[in-house]
């Protein structure tokens, strides 16, 4: 008799689930998607306004489609058991089609997390495959061809090859353009601020002659110094002290976009590398009770949870924190579309802690289940309350406040990081009469919008509508990838040429960039997943005006690929040579392309500086390679001796823990960070610049960083703080 056999995606999915069941299970892996529309052609068929997606089984999928459906001969029951969500419902689809089987055939079983409990229910409650998010993903698929396919050959044509245009690619691109010009037109206006200080504490000048002050309404240091002069001889009265409670509230649990926004802002995670890191703690990792998933499906939108595990953590936070910060919560989805069947992120099992897993996990493994772990424990804990205090100081003139605060209750901060630090305030009773101690006006200015980070941009995304959960991290890397934008200092700066498709397309296909429309085009989907729209109708009201802007376009764009001739023949068929832009950049090639296809690069003229070759006494000069600018000696290929251009800071007095030696300034994809400079010998970096301060709990050393918007110092090993 055959044996049960059970599809999923990943061959790593596939080996966790393997070893929850009996020998009369068999699991296999479709390793992604195993059929696609054909990758050198439109690959879309157009019948009676009928859109026909013509699929074949991917080159890469050839033999795993073959192993299918040996295995489903023999198999006595065939299950579905993709993602519960519409790639996954979709990659079922295209099983069933490998195997010859009618999609409402097999049985689809689902879950949300990878433990043995989880997958013997699902086996015991399968449903069939959902047509109706089938479609949802189809329409998305082709829809994203339909703009793919036309629109990019288009750019490629008209500003330079290379170059791509997607549905929610462009959009998104537009918002990083967008932000880029308003920083361009920012002009700077100057404000300033009254400050007084009392009993060694700062008051901010509130009111003056009885008006409240808004913050241009001191626009000038000649205003400014006129009223410090006014006021710093008086005499105040406290006239009113404050006192109220404030609560802090406790924190969601993680959904996709959250998730990937606190991984980059507090661990340095590009969004790629947070999903990457996650898909392995869902599909299964080693654990103390042996081969198991240890968080819940990563791709979702809803804040929602199990009411088993909702109970479970507020059980373990009884018995292991304290009963009186125990409180159950369920929090509501922004987003109406959300799939409230799904989860939010959570860890599978709350007693599994990230002390249990230090010697299973990688060390980023161990930190991205550290940051779900703690946010699932705190959405289940009561909020934090403060003690605020302000207090005014009055005369005729002026009006000062002194502001304060102190922690009463840490509710969620017990576990979910510690708030920023007390404001203690002398004492201070009303009518109390005093002098101050000085006064003085501090200049400011205005600055500009804050260019996006991956963080910031996802954020923006969600907030717009624009693309779901599964998108957003293949969105910012594409954008990365076509040299749209570049990452440094982690944030995102648009290219030159990200200027000038945007242009393009901004004049010539508004909607293509506009966020309203893509978000639209979201919510439609989403109206298809559920059975209220159809999906042939959709695309034929997207397609058919869609190109008609692509026939208006060939016609009407003007060609951004300007050939500047010099005064040479090409080599080959003797045609005069021009110089044309490339994706990377300027080049020399021949008029005649395509039909001669010499081309070669600038030669550009060798910078010389003062500097010698400290191997065979020649002149330096710069070059530039892969990683840019460097110092190569002059008397190449005799001597292939290079330093780098502008060599890394070293540290002053700070000596690397490990070894003793310099601690330099390197730079990464990531960004900048502090490294021995004794790599690859010694291993040793920090995130943060290290400061000649040792822990004094581990005796390692310190670096000064901000946390939670203050100063403070941490160990760069335990991660103990201390308050500067």
């Amino acid at each position: 008799m055959g044996k049960k056999l059970i599809i999923v995606e990943s061959p790593a999915k596939a080996k966790t689930i393997k070893n929850f069941l009996g020998k009369e299970y068999e699991v296999v892996a479709s390793k992604g998607h195993i059929r696609d529309l054909p990758k050198t052609s439109f690959g879309i068929k157009i019948e009676d306004d009928k859109f026909i997606p013509q699929y074949r089984v991917t080159k890469d999928h050839q033999l795993t489609a073959k192993e299918l459906k040996e295995k489903a001969k023999k198999a006595k029951t065939i299950y579905i058991a993709t993602d519960e969500d519409r790639e996954g419902e979709a990659i079922g689809f295209h099983i069933a089609h490998i195997l010859g089987k009618k999609p409402d055939e097999l049985p689809r079983i689902v879950f949300h997390e990878i433990t043995k409990s989880a997958i013997k229910k699902a086996l015991q409650n399968p449903r069939r495959l959902d047509i109706n998010r089938v479609n949802a993903q189809q329409a998305r698929r082709l829809l994203d061809r339909i703009v793919g396919y036309k629109l990019s050959p288009l750019l490629n044509k008209k500003i330079q090859k290379g170059l791509s245009a997607g549905r929610v690619q462009s959009a998104a691109l537009k918002l990083v353009v967008d932000r880029e010009r308003e920083i361009k037109e920012f002009k700077p206006k100057e404000y300033w601020r009254i400050e007084g200080i009392f009993k060694k504490i700062k008051a901010d000048l509130m009111k003056y002659h009885g008006k409240k002050l808004k913050k241009f309404d001191i626009s000038n240091k000649e205003e400014a110094t006129k009223i410090v002069k006014e006021l710093k001889p008086l005499e105040y009265e406290v006239s009113k002290i404050e006192k109220k409670i404030t609560t802090s509230k406790s924190p969601a649990p993680f959904m996709t976009s959250t998730l990937q926004q606190v991984a980059s802002s507090e661990l340095g995670f590009s969004p790629r590398r947070t999903m990457q890191i996650a898909q392995k703690l869902y599909e299964g990792v080693k654990t103390p009770v042996g081969e198991s998933g240890i968080i819940t499906y990563m791709r979702t939108d809803s804040l929602n949870i199990a009411k088993e595990a909702q109970d479970a953590a507020v059980e373990f936070i009884k018995e292991n924190i304290g009963a009186e910060y125990a409180e159950p919560k369920s929090y509501e989805t922004k987003s109406q579309n959300a799939q409230e069947a799904h989860e939010a992120i959570r860890p599978v099992d709350v007693r599994l802690t990230p002390d249990d897993l230090k010697n299973y996990l990688s060390k980023d493994e161990l930190k991205l289940y550290t940051l779900i772990y703690n946010r699932f424990l705190a959405s289940q804990m009561k909020d934090a309350k403060f003690e605020t205090q302000n207090i005014y100081l009055t005369n005729e003139k002026g009006e000062f406040k002194i502001s304060g605060k102190r922690l009463v209750f840490d509710g969620f901060y017990k576990v979910y990081g510690k708030p920023s630090a007390d404001t203690l305030l002398p004492e201070f009773s009303e009518g109390e009469k005093l002098k101050p101690e000085d006064i003085k006006a501090t200049q400011h200015f205005t600055k500009p919008p804050e260019r996006f980070t991956e963080a910031s941009l996802i954020k923006q995304l969600e907030t717009l509508g624009i693309g779901r959960p599964s998108t957003y991290a293949p969105t910012i890397t594409l954008l990365q990838n076509r040299d749209y934008v570049e990452l440094k200092e982690r944030k995102l700066y648009p290219t030159e040429i990200a200027f000038n498709v945007i242009g393009v397309l901004e004049k010539h296909f508004p909607d293509i960039v506009d966020a309203n429309f893509t978000a639209n085009m979201e919510e439609m989907l989403d109206e298809i997943a559920g059975g209220k729209k159809d999906w042939q109708e959709m695309l034929k009201e997207f397609y058919y005006p869609f190109m008609e802007l692509i026939k208006k376009g060939e016609e009407e764009i003007p060609s951004q690929k300007i050939a500047k001739p010099i005064d040479e023949v090409c080599p080959k068929c003797g045609s005069p040579l021009v110089i044309r832009k490339g994706r990377f950049g300027e080049f020399i090639a021949c008029s005649s392309f395509p039909k001669c296809r010499y081309t070669r690069p600038i030669e550009k003229e060798e910078k010389k500086v003062d500097v010698k070759c400290d191997k065979c006494g020649a002149d330096m000069v710069v070059k530039r390679g892969k990683k840019g600018e460097f110092l190569a000696c002059s008397n190449y290929p005799e001597c292939k001796n290079t330093k780098p251009l502008n060599p890394p800071e070293i540290l002053e007095d700070v000596k690397c823990p490990e070894c003793g030696g310099d601690i330099i300034k390197r730079k990464s994809k990531r960004g900048e960070f502090y490294g021995c400079s004794n790599y690859p010998e010694c291993n040793f970096i920090s995130k943060y610049r290290p400061i000649n301060k040792k822990c004094e709990e581990c005796g390692y050393l310190m670096a000064k960083r901000t946390y939670r918007g203050k100063e403070v110092y941490e160990c760069i090993k335990c991660k103990k703080r201390e308050d500067v």
